[in-house]
């Protein structure tokens, strides 16, 4: 039996999403801010009393500063909101007017309601569709199937992250 590119990239997103969403579970807020190195990028409440992800304009330090499990978790969240709002959505929404979740349970909130948002995306399309160049929120433009692999390689890539710094945070009193 022949599966449809759609059929294989939906299981790939649902089975990613599912590992990162399994490292994230039981998740509080004692890891979600922890700083396991001095100078960690984090979530932060600004002066006007919104939170964001540290993020400084380009250029970007390079090496970038070592990030937190909340900061990566956010991350990936607004990633899923991003790609969908610019890949398939009216594409005005920026980076700073999202009121960063600043809690875990906020944060995986927004992870599960990107990931809706992404596998409703990929529902309307067929095959042929994935072919179909969409904006990203950079500017450039892709097959629509590139959107979807992106969000595939960023949840095994910061979900993995997130699973060793959670083991290094119950680790770290022993």
């Amino acid at each position: 039996m022949t599966r449809s590119a759609v059929g294989v990239l939906r299981q790939q997103l649902q089975e990613a999403y599912e590992a990162i969403r399994e490292r994230v579970d039981g998740l509080t807020d004692d890891e979600f801010f922890w700083e396991p190195v001095a100078r960690c990028w984090t979530i932060r409440r600004g002066d006007d009393g919104r939170w964001t992800v540290d993020y400084p304009e380009p250029p970007h330090p390079d090496p970038a500063p070592f990030t937190t499990i909340g900061w990566r978790l956010v991350h990936v969240a607004e990633c899923k909101v991003m790609y969908h709002e610019y890949a398939f959505g009216p594409a005005k929404l920026t980076f700073p007017e999202i009121d960063s979740a600043h809690t875990a349970a906020a944060a995986i909130a927004q992870l599960e309601a990107g990931q809706a948002m992404l596998v409703r995306d990929l529902d309307a399309l067929d095959d042929a569709g994935l072919e179909g160049e969409v904006l990203t929120n950079w500017g450039d433009k892709w097959p629509a199937r590139k959107i979807f692999w992106a969000m595939i390689n960023h949840d095994l890539h910061h979900g993995g992250e997130i699973g060793t710094l959670r083991d290094l945070y119950r680790e770290r009193t022993r």
